[in-house]
């Protein structure tokens, strides 16, 4: 068995559960990130534990797939808050064997009971409530990455996730947003080894092929004994979901979304996330000279930032659940809108509204449709192997206040708080829907090679902090490290994904090493400028040197092998 060579524990995105809902920004860890470089395959997650078992798989022979699955199980167990079983992981794949992208798209749907949808339109989305619970997509995601992508058993995968449980850690609190937490306990920790010993019971005594298999995992969790267990919970605690939802829920495996950057391909998840707004944001950019404008020079900042200003209104516009929506992504991709929107970014001036753009008729603008009434935990995980695959995901959980779900230790998310009540708007509640979610993975291709995995925490800050790693690698040449390390800056000049705030017209977040010239030359353009001592985004990355086969990792906790 080959050793474990670097195993480090910086904690940098993990925050209270609820604190990515509202939270803009990270913490920056004071020790820095660690680092990973190695050939025979790198992890970067959230935890430790979760990059242990990542590798683990990783030494007994399993392919990034393999890996990502067991990652992944580790960090639902490890930071309830972040991810959780009951939470949310879509996961973008680069499969060197056929030489694509894929895009797992793990989210769960709303209700399917129309007078649960009609209690919501009445009533509004409860924040963290158990109604807000939309189907637990964990599982299937992972057993839908095992089905298609690995190569290895759940029952192998599970294992050290059940190590973590035995050894009768951890103890999690839920939140129950009013300054009081509810201790789990251990029954927790029990309970989740149960359920997860009853899916490896279910996969053991099927027949059939591996991916019969790994179906029975999936049936016993949505369509037998555990949705039984579920329903009776929901009932309970007056929650919408019942097991007929948890029966039709299955993970789609679609092409993502793509778009050229200078020589790089990006690829992204679409309009079901914030995902597309990235790929806008950049065929915007892609018009000017940032690298002569000068890295966070005051032209660089109020550039990006105006540009992501207009691809965020286009967000807030058009994006939902495409089985519901008709989202013209094509139209908002096309170099005619593109050129037409770019001419809208005053290099002296900040914009102070929301300026959405018309695709249909190819205008610059229009008025935004949501203009009120205004209301109101994500980790990373990418994971490369040996044989050149690649796997970048963004798991989340956002954890009800409920508490756990019965004896089964399953704690539920709250995303449908990412849905609205806004009739006729691409984004608003309807029976089996997804919610648009903010969690985004990239992955970044050059002369058809991966070059660059991304993960990021921090709801509607995610893909500001992606979009900047990008330009510091294309545009400014830095390394991966460096990359990760360069300062961040953001805004908060949108509609928030949660509940759906207010939009902070002109905000702009620097850090508050950023040369007071450079400050003032930004709000004498109009940016309402506060400073900051943390990170924007919480960040997990792995960089990939295609000549010589080198990945090197970054992030909260890395590792590789040998």
């Amino acid at each position: 068995m080959r050793k474990i060579i670097s195993i480090s524990s910086v904690f940098l995105l993990l925050l209270a559960p609820c604190a990515w809902a509202q939270a803009t920004k990270t913490p920056a860890s004071r020790r820095g990130p660690t680092v990973a470089v190695g050939s025979q395959g790198v992890v970067v997650s959230g935890r430790p534990a979760a990059t242990a078992a990542g590798i683990k798989i990783l030494e007994q022979g399993g392919n990034a797939a393999d890996a990502g699955a067991a990652t992944l199980l580790a960090l639902s167990v490890t930071y309830v808050g972040a991810f959780c079983v009951g939470g949310e992981v879509p996961i973008l794949v680069y499969s060197a064997e056929q030489k694509n992208v894929k895009l797992l798209e793990g989210l769960g749907e709303a209700p399917r009971d129309a007078k649960a949808i009609a209690w919501y339109m009445k009533h509004g989305i409860p924040d963290g409530d158990v109604k807000a619970a939309a189907v637990p997509s964990t599982i299937d995601a992972i057993v839908t990455l095992l089905k298609v992508y690995g190569t290895k058993s759940f029952e192998e995968v599970v294992q050290p996730t059940l190590a973590i449980l035995d050894a009768g850690g951890p103890t999690w609190y839920i939140d129950t947003g009013s300054n009081q937490r509810i201790e789990t306990g251990v029954h927790w920790q029990v309970d989740m080894a149960v359920t997860f010993r009853k899916l490896v019971e279910s996969e053991k005594s099927a027949r059939g092929t591996r991916q019969q298999k790994l179906q029975a995992v999936s049936d016993r969790f949505y369509r037998g004994d555990i949705a039984d267990a579920l329903e009776a919970w929901y009932i309970e605690k007056g929650g919408f979901l019942r097991k007929a939802d948890l029966a039709a829920h299955k993970t789609p495996v679609v092409d993502p979304l793509t778009t050229k950057y200078r020589a790089y391909t990006v690829y992204k998840t679409g309009p079901l996330t914030q995902g597309p707004y990235l790929l806008q944001t950049l065929r915007l950019l892609e018009g000017f000279e940032l690298k002569k404008m000068g890295f966070n020079s005051a032209d660089y900042i109020h550039t990006v930032i105006e540009a992501e200003k207009l691809a965020l209104a286009d967000r807030d516009e058009y994006y939902g659940d495409p089985n519901f929506a008709k989202v013209p992504m094509q139209k908002l991709l096309s170099d005619q809108y593109t050129e037409m929107r770019r001419k809208l970014i005053d290099p002296k001036k900040a914009s102070l509204e929301l300026r959405p753009g018309d695709p249909y008729n190819m205008k610059p603008t229009k008025p935004p449709t949501i203009t009120g009434p205004w209301q109101g935990g994500t980790t990373v995980m990418c994971v490369t192997d040996k044989f050149g695959n690649v796997i970048a995901a963004t798991p989340s959980g956002l954890s009800s206040t409920a508490g756990v779900a019965g004896r089964t230790g399953i704690i539920h998310g709250s995303r449908l708080s990412s849905l609205n009540t806004f009739a006729g708007t691409p984004n608003v509640i309807q029976p089996g829907k997804r919610p648009r979610i903010t969690l985004s993975p990239t992955l970044l291709l050059h002369d058809n090679q991966p070059v660059m995995a991304i993960s990021v925490a921090g709801g509607d800050q995610q893909d500001q902090a992606a979009i900047q790693v990008i330009l510091n690698y294309v545009d400014f040449g830095m390394s991966a490290e460096e990359a990760f390390e360069a300062p961040r800056f953001s805004t908060e000049h949108f509609i928030g994904s949660f509940g759906q705030a207010r939009a902070r017209l002109g905000s702009l977040s620097v850090p508050n090493t950023l040369p007071a010239k450079v400050q003032a030359d930004l709000r004498a353009r109009g940016h309402m400028v506060t400073t900051s001592c943390e990170g924007v985004g919480g960040v997990g990355l792995i960089g990939i040197d295609p000549q010589i086969r080198q990945a090197t990792a970054v992030g909260p906790t890395a590792g590789k092998i040998e």
